[in-house]
């Protein structure tokens, strides 16, 4: 279970997007616990929102057809969104998008069927003109 770097979900394939959002639909009914996801119960809801839009918006622009929100509305009833912010601030950062970015090359290199190679040279193209750089943080 993972979500990926908010700034990769334009370059995700197919699989991935439609995958992220049964993700999020699995937080939403029962609030799942994953080592790659834990960080998200550290932030206000807003920020799931926030991301949850950005998937939204992604697989409308792809034509995918979202059948119910019924769960990610009554996860965010009350919830008060703040528009055009970034979500999770502190741990979607260089580091995580670099992990993100070497995850989807894996899946690129490995011949993922949906992933085609104008899909990964997009997303290529990205990466090296974000000019990310890994911190070390290991102790």
């Amino acid at each position: 279970m993972r979500l990926w770097h908010f700034e990769l979900i334009p370059y995700l394939p197919k699989s991935q997007l439609l995958a992220q959002w049964r993700e999020l639909n699995s937080i939403y009914a029962k609030e799942d616990r994953h080592v790659l996801i834990n960080y998200i119960y550290k932030y206000p809801k807003s920020e799931l929102s926030i991301y949850t839009a950005l998937v939204l918006e992604e697989m409308k622009k792809r034509g995918v057809n979202i059948r119910t929100v019924d769960k990610m509305n009554r996860y965010f009833e009350g919830v008060d969104v703040l528009e055009n912010d970034t979500p999770y601030k502190r741990h979607h950062n260089d580091d995580y998008l670099t992990i993100c970015y070497y995850n989807l090359y894996e899946k690129f290199i490995r011949g993922q069927k949906d992933f085609s190679k104008q899909q990964f040279e997009a997303l290529d193209a990205f990466y090296k003109q974000r000019g990310t750089q890994i911190e070390k943080t290991l102790t």
